[in-house]
């Protein structure tokens, strides 16, 4: 199971705060490959930079499609523009492909359970590795679904975390915190608009 895997799951099977926006989901899981991708030595960064090394077959096909988009020209693409990039529906791709997989419920359904809801989800082994990672406070997972209003911030158990790990983080919350802001923007902007059109 790869931390990507992981971090879809928890998504789905832990109660957050909040529902977890598609977007912010996808974010967050662009900068789950980057960890692991980082762990495999598919890449180093250059400050914020990613700079590609071989190109390396995992055994996962998701993380393989992620090794096979990194930029390799140089200049090399940021963290920031990755993420972007790379995320552009990546929450409805790992959903996809877990599910073909068979470590959903196996049966086709809308893109995310609702929390609380009376659906019935299978154990499946991705599920328990999933759940195991999650409560035993694993630090990277952790930091990656703060953003996401799922767990608490446990700055602390980071300290161990290697400096490019910690960049992806970083640029993990900021690029949420990001997108978050536009859909306050956009959403102040609706309800101005939807004013115009009732005054009399």
């Amino acid at each position: 199971m790869t931390t990507p895997q992981d971090l879809f799951l928890v998504s789905v099977d832990v109660p957050g705060e909040r529902p977890v926006e598609q977007g912010d989901l996808s974010l967050a899981l662009a900068g789950a490959e980057l960890v692991d991708l980082l762990g495999t030595r598919a890449l180093t960064l250059d400050g914020e930079r990613i700079v590609p090394g071989p190109v390396l077959t995992t055994g996962d096909r998701m993380l393989d499609e992620a090794g096979a988009a990194l930029v390799r020209q140089e200049p090399y693409e940021t963290v920031e523009d990755w993420l972007w990039r790379r995320g552009r529906g990546l929450a409805a791709a790992y959903h996809d492909a877990l599910d073909t997989a068979g470590q959903l419920t196996g049966e086709r359904r809308r893109w995310l359970p609702r929390r609380g809801g009376d659906e019935v989800r299978a154990d499946t082994p991705a599920r328990r590795h999933a759940a195991d990672r999650w409560w035993s406070h694993e630090p990277v997972l952790t930091a990656l679904a703060v953003p996401l209003g799922i767990g608490e911030d446990r700055t602390d158990g980071n300290e161990n975390t290697d400096d490019a790990v910690l960049t992806v983080l970083a640029a993990v919350g900021d690029a949420v915190t990001e997108l978050t802001a536009v859909r306050e923007r956009r959403r102040i902007e609706n309800v101005a608009f939807d004013n115009i059109w009732r005054a009399p």
